[in-house]
This record gives structure tokens, C-alpha cells and sequence, in this order.
């Protein structure tokens, strides 16, 4: 049951359509769930905040011969609220994104998904980090797989909640769920 929390400290539109992207390169039925009470609004139905204070069934804890990849938008809670709940989805579905604000106190180490941008824009930092490239001929400053841009053919899928067409980003994705932080 692998788990990941994933954060883009510098933009926004990464910070939603990745950890789609890594939802949708798993290799089976994956969760996304906004553990960022200010968190954009996910596709998909319900919250983690009405799972929280409903209590949440079987149907929810487990993929349930799913496809692809489903997403559970946050809904105004914050995390230590949720962390019970957000435990058992984890113990029930076989991968699991948590996506964590860019500036979010977490009890959770995110993996930063950093922009990769000239002249030293974003601070980083030597840790190990998944990097987006963003159109500019820039070394990653640290560990990490480069991200290839994205078409936007596939991003309009993602952020439609469908599993998009097969793509070169995508495909980037599926070697973060092998990498020692998983």
C-alpha cells in the first residue's frame, strides 16, 4: 500500500495537476486525497471533511475492482482532523497521493515538486525532489527525476478526473513510485 505526500511550494497549477499525474502512473487503482484545507477542488464526488464527519464505509476504504484514479477533495479540514480517516484509506487502497499545501505545516514529509526556472527564482535545497521542467534549459539543483512538459490534452483530462490518453509525462511519473521515498 504505497503512499506518498506531494507538495509544489512555488506553483499552484502543479500543485493540483501533479499529484493527479502520480495518481494516474501508478501501477493500479490509485487515491488522491487533499489534505490542504485551502485546496482547489478536485474532481470527483464527496470530501474528506463529510467522510470525516459522516464516518466512512467500506465502499469508500477500498478501490473496489477500480480503474485509474479517484480523488477526494478536502472540504475544509485540516489534517490532524483527518488523520484517522486519512490512515485507513491508505491501509485500504493499493496507492495512495496525499497532496499537501505549499505552505501547509504537515506531520506528513511531502516530496517537493519543484519548478525548474533560471536564475535561481525558487530556493532549493539538496534534498531529494521531483522536478517539473518548465521550458528553459535548467539542471535540476538536486535528486530527482525531471519531469517532461506536460501536453494539455493531458492536463484537461487530469483535471477533469480522467485517466489521460498515454503520454510522455505520465509515463515520467510511473518511476516516482519506485524511488526510495515511497
Amino acid at each position: 500500500m504505497p503512499a506518498l505526500a506531494l507538495r509544489s511550494p512555488e506553483d499552484a497549477l502543479l500543485g493540483a495537476v501533479g499529484p493527479l499525474g502520480l495518481a494516474a502512473a501508478a501501477p493500479g487503482p490509485a487515491l488522491v486525497v487533499d489534505l490542504d484545507p485551502n485546496g482547489p477542488s478536485l474532481p470527483g464526488d464527496g470530501s474528506l471533511a463529510a467522510l470525516v464527519a459522516e464516518g466512512p464505509r467500506r465502499a469508500d476504504l477500498e478501490p473496489h475492482n477500480r480503474r485509474g484514479f479517484a480523488c477526494l477533495r478536502n472540504g475544509g479540514i485540516v489534517s490532524e482532523d483527518s488523520a484517522e480517516v486519512v490512515e485507513a484509506l491508505v491501509g485500504g487502497w493499493p496507492f495512495v497521493v496525499m497532496r499537501v499545501g505549499p505552505s501547509q505545516p504537515s506531520t506528513i514529509s511531502p516530496v517537493e515538486l519543484r519548478l525548474l526556472v533560471p536564475g535561481g527564482l525558487f530556493s532549493h535545497d539538496d534534498n531529494p525532489a521531483i522536478y517539473q521542467d518548465g521550458g528553459w534549459r535548467v539542471a535540476a539543483p538536486g535528486p530527482g527525476p525531471v519531469l517532461p512538459k506536460p501536453r494539455t490534452i493531458t492536463l484537461a483530462a487530469l483535471l477533469d478526473g480522467v485517466t489521460p490518453p498515454p503520454d510522455r509525462w505520465i509515463r515520467a511519473w510511473r518511476k516516482v513510485w519506485s524511488l526510495p521515498w515511497v
